[in-house]
C-alpha cells in the first residue's frame, strides 16, 4: 500500500515566505499612513470650512466680523486674567452650538468660575484629526485653530491689520485687500502646557503670520540652519501657525476657500496674506 507522504515547509522556505511578507507590509504601511493623512487632511479642510462658514454668517447678521477678543485694554497677555471673551465663542450659534452658546456667562470674565464648566467642553470641529494629543475629561478643551491677527509678531492690541484683533469690528468693506486674498482663519500646531482653551481670546485662538509655517521644518525646507533656542516667550508673545500635517497648513479665506499652504511660502507672501488692508500686489504663488 502506497502511502501520501505531506510534505512540511522547511525552516529555509518559513523564513523567505516570513521575510517576503515583512517586505510587503513595509511597502505597503507607507501608502496605508499616506491614505490615513489624506483623509484627515480632508476632514480638517471640512472643519476649517464650516468655521468660516460660520463667521461669514456672523457678518450677515451683525454687519462684521466677530471680535478676536473683548476686553477694556490691551496689549492681551497669555494669562487667565481679563474679559477675554473671543470669536468662537460669537461663532457657535452658526456652527450649530447653540446649547454650549447658552451655557456661556457672557457677564463674567471667561475664566470666572461659572463658566468654568464649558470651558472643558470639547468640541470636535475645532479639532484638526492629526492632532495626536488627547485630553483628559476634566482638563480645559483646547483648539487647534486660530484667528488671523495680523502679519507681524507683536503683542493682541487694537487693531493689528488682521481681521480678528482686540474689539474688533471688521466689516466686509474693511477687507479692502479682497477677502478672496486675506486668511482669516489657520492651524496651529503644537501642544500647549497650561492651555487656556478654545473660549479664550488669547494667543490659544489668536496667531499672526510673523512666523514662518511649521517654524523649523519651514528653516530646514529652506536648506538653512533653524535658528538657535530663543528664550521661553514672554506673556505677551503671540506666535505663529502650523499644523500636524506635513509640508504647511490649511488657512481659511474670507470668500470661504480652504488653502494648503507650504512651509515654504515667501514670508512677505505669508505676511500680506495676513493683512486685509494694505494695499500691496502679490506677485509670487502661493
Amino acid at each position: 500500500m502506497r502511502h501520501n507522504r505531506h510534505q512540511a515547509f522547511t525552516l529555509v522556505e518559513l523564513l523567505v515566505v516570513i521575510a517576503i511578507i515583512g517586505i510587503l507590509i513595509a511597502l505597503l504601511l507607507p501608502a496605508v499612513q499616506a491614505a490615513r493623512e489624506a483623509a484627515r487632511r480632508c476632514s480638517c479642510v471640512n472643519n476649517l470650512s464650516q468655521m468660516i462658514l460660520a463667521v461669514q454668517n456672523y457678518n450677515m447678521t451683525h454687519g462684521v466680523y466677530p471680535p478676536g477678543t473683548i476686553d477694556k485694554e490691551g496689549p492681551i497677555a497669555n494669562e487667565a486674567q481679563g474679559y477675554h471673551h473671543n470669536w468662537i465663542s460669537q461663532i457657535l450659534p452658526y456652527m450649530e452650538e447653540e446649547n454650549v452658546f447658552r451655557h456661556i456667562d457672557f457677564s463674567v470674565g471667561v475664566y470666572d468660575e461659572s463658566n468654568a464648566k464649558v470651558r472643558r467642553v470639547p468640541i470636535q470641529l475645532l479639532l484638526c484629526p492629526s492632532n495626536p494629543f488627547g485630553r483628559k475629561a476634566d482638563e480645559i478643551a483646547a483648539t487647534t485653530y486660530a484667528g488671523c491677527n495680523g502679519p507681524a509678531e507683536t503683542p493682541i492690541d487694537k487693531d493689528n491689520q488682521g481681521v480678528f484683533f482686540l474689539n474688533s469690528a471688521v466689516a466686509y468693506k474693511n477687507v479692502s485687500d479682497g477677502s478672496a486674498h486675506t486668511i482669516f482663519i489657520g492651524e496651529k500646531g503644537g501642544e500647549e502646557k497650561g492651555t487656556l482653551g478654545w473660549m479664550s481670546g488669547t494667543r490659544a485662538t489668536l496667531r499672526n503670520a510673523g512666523t514662518l509655517i511649521n517654524a523649523e521644518a519651514a528653516w530646514r525646507n529652506r536648506g538653512m540652519p533653524v535658528p538657535e533656542e530663543e528664550p521661553e516667550p514672554d506673556k505677551f508673545h503671540v506666535g505663529g501657525f502650523g499644523s500636524y500635517h506635513p509640508g504647511g497648513a490649511n488657512f481659511a479665506f474670507g470668500d470661504g476657500s480652504v488653502q494648503f499652504l507650504s512651509e515654504t511660502i515667501e514670508p512677505e507672501t505669508f505676511g500680506l496674506l495676513a493683512n486685509r488692508a494694505d494695499g500691496e500686489l502679490i506677485l509670487s504663488q502661493y
